[in-house]
């Protein structure tokens, strides 16, 4: 049965509404299939409004690989402004894709991708507008399967209630295997409804549902025990690895916006996974192990997507790109090939140790300089230690004067303030490394036109790192710092109007910590908060700490736990977490070593090039670390296509309806 569009009466409200551009669709690469033409239809949504969504890399591959399998189809919704949202519900509109307009609550399966936990409230939103229950307990197999994926759902409880299923790890392949599933279900009747679909999922041992595992808790509010309640579900849910980067190269073909995005560039991936050990970061530790794309890849993929694109500028993307173990080799290659083109590259993420003079001189051979950004993370050289980040302040001021000396002019350095044994002397200390890289930098460029911004934002421990034990500084702690900070950098008068200085205050901070070490008892302060009016969670001029704060109160009121016990509660080893079911492959009593390290200041080499250090990924999870060199160069590519020549839709089929 065909799907009517909602075009024609979302189109009479857009005049209405901010932005109107970002609810149209038809962007270059979109795809749009015939309803008919699929047996498994997915909504993809990233959580947030259009221009924070469309450049996110997983949506866009997972778009691509699902609409490239002739039996599925996939399209894309993102959050509705408020003013919007207004309207639709004055005027019955549903939740739509932008691809086609067709209604979410007519696709099978709708996967949520939360990069952040602050878009809960925003999907809460969708489900709402789109006619789906709240609560997944609600559902009938009238309904999509509400799936979440993304960093935050290593640990889904908070949401729980709301989610039908959660994916683990890379999404490739498990969408894949998600739509055989549903696929087969569907051809064979329906059989046993919706729950024996969830069943079907769950017993695949790599798709998360949570009605089937039940919760027990201790008098004083701690979790007993999390167990499944149904014969063949497993006691524990295993992330997805992909092991071979270049049998994926997505995406192949990427999205180019409408609308002004937060990234006006295309965006290759060219490594995943970081065995840094940088204790503070979610990231690095579940993406583990490391896998590289070859330069070949990565090259071809270059050229393809600026041929299907027409952006002039390529960020190379990883979690720290200069750790390549051939980034050389492919910034001069890139370099090279596009030479007197307008083709800039960028390293969107660059490790103060790994930036050197000739991957600088490769970034500025067409004469651009995009922005610099390093990541110190901790203020003094203690900090740095206690969080395993292994750089010297010299090695900062080393980097920094390359940078400078090789013609850039400001420099964006980022901070964390609220780290585990963290005093105000510690984020004082910033102010002196800033003004070092001032004073570094007037000296090398001969030049007092020299910034560093300072950017700090407040730590909040998270899931599956050795810091997910640790007491979450209060806010107002926080501010306090941050004050003292701000007031140190003003009171320079040689350096002090050199350096931009950028914070955001401890409360947002504060809500996240309570939304990313939560249990399902938070998903009461979710809704509550919600239906209180909040929305956009991550956007400062319509976050609201007092609201969340209320709803915590109302909500947590008969259980034994307050917003206090989620976040700034340090945790003891034998405690169960919420999230010990799910398996992110490192093993819990070395991140309690590791903890342990942390507050001695003993610091972890890289594994990549060090000895194993039994993290218990590569051996629990069957996967291993992969770096070259692999001895490939750029050389003997095809000739560049003529600009515009190779501009093509992926796929223009009609829409129906």
């Amino acid at each position: 049965m065909s799907v009517e569009s909602v075009f024609p009466q979302l189109e009479a409200l857009l005049p209405l509404v901010t932005k109107p551009v970002q609810y149209v669709g038809g962007e270059l690469n979109a795809v749009t299939k015939p309803w008919d033409s699929a047996s498994v239809r997915w909504a993809l949504m990233y959580p947030d409004a259009y221009e924070v969504g469309i450049p996110n890399q997983g949506v866009q591959i997972l778009y691509e690989v699902l609409n490239e399998r002739p039996d599925a189809l996939a399209e894309r919704t993102y959050a509705v402004w408020p003013d919007l949202e207004r309207l639709m519900r004055e005027h019955g509109v549903p939740q739509f894709t932008v691809d086609s307009h067709r209604p979410v609550g007519a696709f099978d399966l709708l996967g949520v991708s939360f990069s952040t936990e602050l878009g809960y409230t925003n999907m809460l939103t969708a489900l709402d507008l789109a006619g789906v229950p709240l609560h997944a307990a609600d559902r009938d197999e009238t309904h999509p399967v509400v799936v979440a994926g993304g960093h935050a759902a290593f640990n889904p409880e908070p949401i729980a209630d709301f989610v039908d299923a959660a994916v683990l790890g890379d999404g490739e392949q498990a969408v894949l295997t998600i739509s055989d599933v549903v696929a087969a279900w569907k051809d064979e009747g329906r059989p046993g409804g919706r729950e024996e679909l969830l069943l079907r999922l769950a017993r695949t041992g790599g798709v998360y549902v949570p009605r089937f595992y039940d919760v027990d808790y201790l008098p004083d509010g701690r979790i007993a025990r999390v167990a499944p309640n149904r014969p063949g579900v497993p006691w524990r849910v295993s992330k997805h690895t992909v092991m071979d980067l270049d049998e994926w190269p997505y995406p192949k073909a990427p999205l180019v916006p409408l609308a002004e995005s937060i990234h006006e560039r295309m965006s290759v991936e060219i490594f995943r996974g970081c065995t840094r050990g940088c204790r503070f970061c979610q990231a690095g530790m579940i993406t583990r192990p490391v896998r590289e794309r070859s330069a070949v890849t990565i090259a071809e993929m270059v050229d393809n997507g600026l041929a299907r694109t027409g952006y002039e500028e390529v960020g190379l993307l990883s979690l720290s790109s200069a750790d390549h173990s051939e980034i050389g080799v492919v910034a001069k290659g890139l370099a090279d090939r596009y030479e007197g083109t307008e083709t800039g590259l960028s390293l969107p993420s660059t490790r103060v140790d790994a930036f050197n003079i000739e991957l600088a001189n490769e970034l500025t051979r067409n004469g651009r300089r995009s922005g610099l950004t390093f990541a110190p993370e901790g203020g003094s050289e203690r900090m740095r230690r206690v969080i395993n980040k292994m750089v010297t302040e010299e090695d900062l001021i080393r980097t920094v004067a390359t940078a400078y000396g090789n013609g850039w002019r400001q420099v964006k350095l980022y901070f964390m303030c609220g780290l585990p044994t963290e005093t105000d002397e510690d984020v004082l200390q910033i102010a002196e490394v800033a003004r070092r890289v001032i004073e570094t930098g007037r000296s090398v460029s001969g030049s007092k036109d020299i910034r560093c911004t300072v950017s700090i934002g407040g730590f909040v421990p998270k899931p599956h790192t050795p810091f997910q034990w640790a007491a979450q500084l209060d806010h107002e702690t926080t501010d306090a710092r941050l004050r003292k900070l701000r007031d140190a950098i003003r009171a320079d008068r040689q350096y002090g109007k050199a350096i931009g200085f950028r914070y955001h205050d401890g409360k947002p901070g504060i809500v996240e910590g309570l939304l990313s070490r939560g249990d399902r008892r938070v998903g009461r302060v979710i809704e509550r908060v919600w239906r209180e009016g909040a929305r956009f969670d991550g956007w400062s001029e319509h976050f609201s700490f007092d609201a969340w704060m209320a709803a915590a109160e109302h909500a947590l009121a008969d259980v034994p736990v307050d917003v206090d016990w989620f976040t700034t509660r340090e945790r003891e080893h034998t405690e169960v977490l919420p999230w010990d079911h799910l398996d992110s492959g490192l093993d819990k009593d070395w991140l309690w070593e590791d903890w342990q390290d942390s507050l001695d200041e003993v610091g972890v080499e890289d594994c990549r090039w060090t000895p194993c250090f039994d993290c218990g990924v590569c051996d629990q999870m069957g996967t291993e670390i992969q770096v070259g060199p692999t001895g490939a160069t750029l050389l003997g590519m095809p000739a560049l296509p003529l600009r515009g020549a190779g501009l093509v839709a992926a796929s223009a089929g009609p829409v129906d309806g």
